[in-house]
């Protein structure tokens, strides 16, 4: 049995591992050590040759006197030495000094550069990234991404920040953003660095539109070179309807305008205070005790063709049905008992977020569940 399947056989999994690791600049970066290292090993090899034909060490007595003479720790002679012995010993030392200034000078170059440093921190965060399932890759620092991210942390939902700007550790640590990736979003770097594959979808909030465009393109695109049967969710902002219209098109899932969502909350407040009072007290907050959601019906759930009223969801789960949108976009506000539930459609459920868990548990089942029988 080979070693991956006995992982198999006992459950585990291997460590995610990012698309871009890094390592080719890794190990550039130690490129300039490998000079110093073969000086090392040639002296240690001249140093035991040298002692066991000048001084007839045994094999073992002339390593280790060849390696404590080259790093001049000062334990002595094994045997005492002939006059040439000594010459040659001054000569391994010498050259085990030039040898340990060279190293030092390297690596205070290398440290001095602090590239290395760089590439380290920079592959740890594509490391701690690729473990993450189902996040949010947020495109673009701005404004509406210092809001947008303070939501999704409050709401313990993990993204990644894209951006091509140098400074991207200093905008992360001043904004709280845990996973950061400095580069064009739309790109191949961007796209793999942020480990898209595993993502939920995208949030690009560019100031301009031809690079939310541009960032929407890549997305589906490589959505469909990778297989990925679920699409991305794919979020964006606009300035104008047309651009709306644009973004729309060309495959995102929704569409804000910073311009017309002000006006409706603000109608919202004029209109109805107090109901806006009380969406902004239970729904927009996190840890509520009152929650609203959509959950989708597919074509093997056990519920499709049957009425509302079979679910029992208020019995179960203290959850209430106070919407139905079916597949070509109708939405039912209301719906009453004997309203059959078609396949594709999206249920509106209000409830604590527990009871809205649970009932999307109960939708995703093929079968009636168990509970339903007793209830």
């Amino acid at each position: 049995m080979s070693i991956q399947k006995f992982k198999n056989f006992l459950g585990w999994e291997s460590t995610p591992k990012p698309h871009i690791n890094l390592n080719d600049e890794y190990y550039g970066h130690l490129a300039p050590f490998r000079f110093p290292l073969i000086l090392t090993v040639l002296i240690m090899l001249i140093g035991s040759l040298g002692y066991m034909i000048i001084e007839d060490y045994p094999l073992m007595d002339a390593i280790y006197q060849a390696g404590i003479t080259f790093t001049t720790v000062g334990f002595g002679e094994q045997h005492p030495l002939s006059d040439i012995g000594r010459i040659f010993t001054i000569t391994l030392i010498i050259f085990g000094f030039l040898v340990f200034s060279i190293a030092v000078g390297i690596i205070a170059e290398v440290v001095k550069k602090g590239d290395f440093q760089k590439t380290l921190k920079e592959r740890k965060m594509l490391y701690n990234i690729a473990r993450l399932k189902h996040h949010f890759v947020v495109c673009y620092h701005n404004e509406f991404t210092i809001q947008v991210t303070k939501q999704l942390r409050e709401n313990h939902i993990p993204f990644v920040v894209v951006d091509p700007r140098e400074d991207m550790e200093e905008i992360a640590k001043k904004h709280h953003y845990p996973y950061f990736v400095s580069a064009e979003p739309h790109t191949e770097e961007g796209v793999l660095k942020s480990h898209l594959s595993s993502a939920k979808g995208i949030i690009t909030l560019a100031d301009n539109v031809a690079d939310n465009i541009a960032t929407i393109v890549s997305a589906r695109l490589y959505q469909g070179e990778i297989g990925r049967t679920r699409k991305y969710l794919i979020i964006a902002n606009a300035k104008s309807h047309e651009d709306e219209q644009k973004l729309l098109k060309l495959g995102a899932n929704r569409v804000v305008t910073a311009t017309k969502l002000m006006a409706q909350r603000i109608n919202a407040m004029a209109a109805r205070p107090d109901m806006e009072n009380l969406l902004q007290e239970f729904l927009y907050k996190k840890d509520t005790p009152l929650d609203m959601e959509e959950a989708k019906v597919s074509k093997t759930s056990w519920l499709v063709l049957k009425k509302i009223k079979v679910a029992r969801f208020r019995d179960i789960a203290n959850v209430t049905i106070i919407g139905i949108r079916q597949k070509d976009n109708k939405f039912i506000p209301m719906p009453k008992g004997d309203t059959i539930i078609m396949p594709e459609s999206k249920l509106l459920l209000i409830g604590t977020g527990e009871g809205i868990r649970k009932a999307k548990k109960i939708i995703r089942k093929k079968e009636k569940p168990e509970e339903l029988k007793y209830v």
